[in-house]
């Protein structure tokens, strides 16, 4: 993660959830085949317009998890004890809209993710979760 990337990183404060999408090395790469990468990033920053920051990353250097999503809580969320929850391998668009529809109900937190982003979620190393300046 370069240094412009990590100026950009939301604080603890922020007032709604953050979906931070890695789009470097391999997320959001032909490394990936069979996934509309431009579609699953426009159709999350879409649905969650007006509930959630969507940004994009070069690299979250996780990637032998590509397409890795990091859904991090709002300032509620995090004040009722939610972490960042890091989802490796979203290569469905159903997964996305999974995603969608948990940070839309609040995200950690705040509200429980659908039993199946269990299937995805990760802990990378503490290292990389330094790096995302979220932890």
């Amino acid at each position: 993660m370069n240094i412009r990337n990590r100026r950009a990183a939301p604080g603890p404060g922020a007032t709604r959830p953050t979906v931070t999408v890695c789009r470097g090395c391999c997320c959001g790469t032909p490394k990936v085949p069979g996934l509309d990468h431009t579609a699953q990033l426009r159709e999350l920053r879409q649905a969650l317009d007006a509930t959630a920051t969507v940004r994009v990353v070069d690299c979250l250097d996780a990637c032998e998890r590509a397409n890795v999503i990091v859904v991090q809580p709002s300032a509620e969320g995090r004040g009722n004890g939610g972490r960042p929850v890091w989802l490796g391998l979203v290569n469905d668009p159903d997964a996305t809209a999974d995603i969608a529809t948990w940070v839309k109900g609040g995200g950690p937190g705040v509200t429980d993710p659908p039993d199946i982003l269990d299937l995805y979620a990760f802990q990378p190393s503490r290292r990389v979760r330094a790096e995302l300046h979220d932890d």
